[in-house]
């Protein structure tokens, strides 16, 4: 075993013992990060070349600090994303959501899609559409001016047209038009403050982690925008917690013009968005 590699394993349990959900995987991040290598190379790193810097980076995830952060990028399926301070970090469980809304849009018999991501943050949401369904035409709306910043940075160059707006009222010009609204919209109860994990309450926004105390209020908002949004079949999509199971597909109702709501799992089978379908005239 190579010097970097013996402390790595130090550093997994420095990092276990802090409570990291993922400290072997965190360690070897940080280690490939600090010293410009892939996690499967770090075996080929001399000793002499061993960089210090790396045990700033371990005090800084014991901390809680999020991984992300340290390193400025996040992956989402196919993408790397720059993320930080003021932005919220796409999770791995949001890359089901996305999958789950490409299938339904190569679905749809049309030629150039029109698709709303509310609630952007990184933009991962919309860039992932947008890579993963070619001829598709992608519209992101994000609210807060400090996760635009990082938003401009990741649409730059893309196909994504960026808007900065309130989900509520977002993109009336579409109105009646689009295919798809996909969300992951803030959806922790005011109540559950304290059980949120350091890495999501003390780093991400709380304009992107709470809605009301069921945490289900701006869900009803954006219930309202995509039924305004879409054109009759149109289909939403919208990320919830997995103790909101039974709650979310109820927004969705027929008497407000739905068809067809229903929940749908996550890769750890657990309930993770509710999809619907704006019924026909």
């Amino acid at each position: 075993m190579n010097l970097l590699l013996a402390e790595v394993a130090q550093a997994t349990q420095r990092l276990a013992d802090a409570g990291v959900p993922s400290p072997r995987h965190d360690a070897e991040e940080l280690a490939a990060f600090v010293h410009d290598v892939k996690r499967g190379e770090l075996h080929s790193v001399k000793d002499a070349d061993f960089d210090a810097r790396y045990w700033e980076t371990i005090a800084r995830r014991e901390a809680r600090e999020p991984l992300q952060h340290i390193t400025g990028r996040a992956f989402f399926r196919y993408l790397e994303l720059q993320v930080g301070p003021g932005v919220f970090t796409p999770r791995p469980e949001t890359e089901s959501v996305v999958g789950w809304a490409i299938d339904a849009v190569r679905a749809m018999d049309v030629v150039e899609p029109l698709i709303v991501d509310l609630c952007t943050g990184s933009g991962a949401i919309a860039l992932a559409m947008a890579q993963e369904v070619p001829r598709s035409r992608v519209h992101a709306v994000e609210l807060s001016e400090e996760a635009l910043v990082w938003t401009r940075k990741n649409v730059e160059g893309t196909r994504v047209a960026l808007s900065q707006g309130d989900a509520l009222t977002a993109l009336p010009e579409l109105n009646g038009q689009v295919d798809l609204v996909v969300s992951n919209p803030p959806y922790i109860p005011l109540t559950e403050w304290e059980y949120v994990a350091p890495e999501a309450r003390d780093y991400d926004p709380e304009l992107a982690l709470f809605s009301g105390e069921d945490g289900l209020d701006l869900i009803r908002g954006i219930e309202r925008t995509a039924h305004r949004l879409l054109r009759p079949g149109g289909v939403v999509v919208v990320e919830h917690a997995d103790t909101q199971g039974g709650q979310v597909p109820w927004v969705f109702t027929e008497q407000r013009g739905w068809a067809d709501a229903a929940d749908h799992p996550d890769l750890n089978n657990r309930p993770r968005f509710a999809t619907a379908r704006k019924a026909m005239p």
